[in-house]
């Protein structure tokens, strides 16, 4: 059985820092030595041109591309979409096709897993797969839930980004009761804080007051920076970009909660073992 976790992060409100936080996470997590896939599962392929890669539709194979042949019943080599980054994490690139893809769904036999089951092989040569969702509720979104042991929510830190976390926990809700019940929301992760401002603290107490007993609020906080946003038209994480930055600290304190929080959830989960005196 494979140890790989496969972490969704998901918002339907966009702006967030998604695509942000899901290379971000990926690069820092292969900085502490995991084996780490990026699933770009947004039609606008925002994680595979923040990753370098420009011209999407020259792209040969990518995440629709391999939907629509599982859909098809046709042979496919789920290997032969990965494209590997100079920084250590892999990428399945994702370009405007996806969206019709979502269409030719519709009539397919278990629809809300094919993501899933078209990728299932590729987790046994990694520690993490990151799925990188796009800003809505839709089926592709359903698809990469239902592949997920765990969503992880950005949330900027305004009132309307608190305010419709509700349907957000809903649908990851109802996808656990019907399709994945394995599915767990790992937490809520703060973005584009600016702390010269009191809004962070004040929505941070509102996201405490409704779901911190529900959800997990990771403690880290990743600040709002100029350099972050230069950092999306290089093709570099901003590690690689500005790796002494604030945003750059922050990421890597976050995955290393996030780690934490995993080692925690593997001992809960491990049997207990009587010894024979």
């Amino acid at each position: 059985m494979s140890n790989c976790k496969t972490i969704a992060i998901a918002n339907q409100k966009g702006g967030v820092g998604k695509t942000t936080t899901a290379f971000s996470l990926g690069v820092a997590l292969a900085k502490e030595g995991k084996r780490v896939l990026l699933i770009d599962a947004d039609p606008q392929g925002d994680l595979t041109t923040y990753m370098g890669y420009y011209n999407q539709d020259e792209i040969p194979i990518t995440i629709s591309t391999l939907m629509e042949q599982y859909i098809e019943d046709e042979p496919m080599s789920p290997e032969l979409a990965i494209l590997q980054h100079k920084e250590g994490v892999d990428l399945i690139p994702s370009n405007i096709n996806l969206a019709m893809t979502e269409v030719n769904m519709q009539n397919a036999m278990k629809r809300e897993s094919v993501m899933k089951d078209c990728l299932e092989q590729t987790k046994e040569y990694y520690d993490y797969i990151i799925v990188d969702c796009m800003p809505s509720l839709s089926m592709i979104t359903t698809n990469a839930l239902s592949m997920a042991d765990e969503v992880i929510i950005p949330v900027q830190p305004q009132y309307l980004s608190a305010k419709g976390m509700g349907n957000l926990l809903g649908t990851i809700a109802k996808v656990k009761k019907h399709i994945n019940k394995e599915l767990e929301v790992g937490g809520i992760l703060m973005t584009l804080v600016d702390r010269r401002t009191k809004l962070p603290v004040q929505v941070k107490r509102e996201l405490e007051e409704n779901y911190g007993k529900i959800v997990k609020i990771y403690d880290t906080q990743i600040p709002v920076a100029i350099k972050t946003a230069e950092s999306t038209s290089r093709g570099k994480s901003i590690f690689e970009y500005d790796k002494n930055s604030r945003v750059a600290t922050a990421y890597m304190q976050f995955a290393k909660e996030v780690l934490e929080e995993n080692v925690k959830e593997r001992r809960k989960n491990e049997p207990t073992k009587d010894y024979i005196r």
